[in-house]
């Protein structure tokens, strides 16, 4: 549904350029929610807004929904006009709302349709599904300064909808919210996707924000996606920079020199199987369990473990080749650091 392709955004500035992008591979495919993570000044917010032609690339592709968006646009009225109606499938949310002050709750969410041309039964009707949709039919007549923050993201989200879009584009949407509220922003976000069949893509610097929504996620650093791919697949993956940053055991203990310290992920029907139990009755080894966590990413109950095994690595061949067979991840720690031996 989404595709960039060797995608280069350059500043230029009193003689100096400043590279935002540097040549970024992204697919999202259609019905998705997808996540872009990183820090301030990875690039994120140029790549979405380069997504929608809000910033036009320096070189490289936007495809979105099989029409290519950089090949749109420029000094041609009809080129111009077609990037225009191209961006009426895509909806954008931002981080901070931007909200008529003067205008209610529904005339905010009418203001897209107005511009397109609809008369005023038709924008009225639209606005008030959009807003029932959204969970605000009640608020209605209200202006931006009578709601809650989580209630302006709501309207901005119902805005975003007008169109009919294909595409939702979330820029920081819940950086701005308390936990609760972000919570319930990201429900509406999923309930939306599998409701409209939507494809959404957000960016955030928030890698819970990843975990309890998306269903696939990229890595990005300075200007550049590091790693990428479904949640689940990531997961699985030894090494994964994005998995460690999903589920952390930097708490947990690295264990003792002179012993085998495993790291298990279990996902799925393996999550619960009593492996830990089934593996000291078959070898009648003892195992020291450093630390443990369970969770739902990506919609899938998912579990990481840190265990210490007596002897070295090369004793415990036979014990670890037993975990694997059980369809676990097994990663193989240095003692002395945590890392993947």
């Amino acid at each position: 549904m989404i595709t960039t392709t060797d995608l280069t955004k350059v500043y230029r500035s009193q003689g100096r350029e400043v590279t935002a992008l540097a040549g970024v591979d992204l697919h999202v495919r259609e019905g998705e929610v997808y996540g872009v993570v990183g820090t301030s000044g990875a690039g994120k917010s140029t790549l979405i807004r380069c997504v929608n032609m809000l910033e036009r690339p320096s070189s490289g592709t936007v495809t979105v929904d099989g029409l290519d968006l950089t090949a749109l646009g420029g000094h041609e009225q009809r080129a111009g006009s077609a990037l225009r109606e191209a961006r009426r499938r895509i909806g954008m949310v931002f981080q901070h709302f931007n909200l008529l002050a003067s205008r209610t709750a529904q005339e905010n969410v009418e203001l897209p349709l107005e511009i397109i041309g609809l008369d005023r039964a038709q924008r009225r009707r639209k606005a008030a599904e959009l807003l029932d949709l959204v969970g605000l039919a009640d608020k209605a007549r209200s202006y931006p300064s009578q709601l809650s923050g989580g209630q302006k993201q709501r309207v901005g989200i119902a805005r975003a909808l007008a169109g009919d879009p294909k595409v939702l584009l979330s820029d920081e949407a819940t950086s701005a919210l308390d936990p609760e509220t972000t919570r319930s922003i990201l429900k509406l976000l999923r309930d939306l996707n599998q409701q409209l069949g939507l494809t959404v893509l957000l960016i955030t610097h928030e890698m819970d924000v990843i975990k309890s929504v998306c269903d696939s996620a990229a890595l990005m650093r300075g200007g550049r996606v590091v790693e990428s791919g479904e949640l689940t697949d990531l997961l699985a993956t030894p090494g994964s920079e994005l998995a460690r940053e999903l589920f952390p055991l930097s708490e947990f203990g690295s264990g003792h020199p002179g012993r085998t310290v495993l790291e298990i992920t279990f996902q799925g029907d393996t999550s619960a199987r009593p492996f830990v139990s089934q593996l000291a009755r078959t070898y009648q080894i003892d195992i020291n369990i450093l630390g443990a966590a369970v969770e739902t990413i990506a919609g899938r109950m998912v579990g990481r473990m840190r265990v210490e095994l007596s002897g070295s690595h090369q004793d415990n061949v036979v014990p670890i080749g037993f975990l694997r067979e059980q369809g676990l991840q097994v990663d193989v720690l240095d003692a002395a650091n945590g890392a993947v031996a």
